[in-house]
């Protein structure tokens, strides 16, 4: 991670939310096959008491 002086916090945020949507969704891990976290994530089946809990089953909140 490089250090970055931000001019505000909504700047630090938008930077922090595009290197995690990066690492997340873009970036094939070694440790999980050359996949991403999402496609990984994505594959495990909803808990069937708590079906929000995982990517397949999440709801909007309001």
């Amino acid at each position: 991670m490089h250090l970055h002086a931000y001019s505000d916090g909504w700047e630090a945020e938008i930077s922090l939310a595009r290197f995690l949507w990066r690492y997340c969704h873009v970036r094939p891990h070694s440790s999980l096959g050359g996949r991403t976290p999402h496609e990984v994530y994505a594959e495990i089946e909803p808990c069937s008491s708590r079906p929000e809990l995982t990517m397949s089953g999440a709801r909007s909140v309001q």
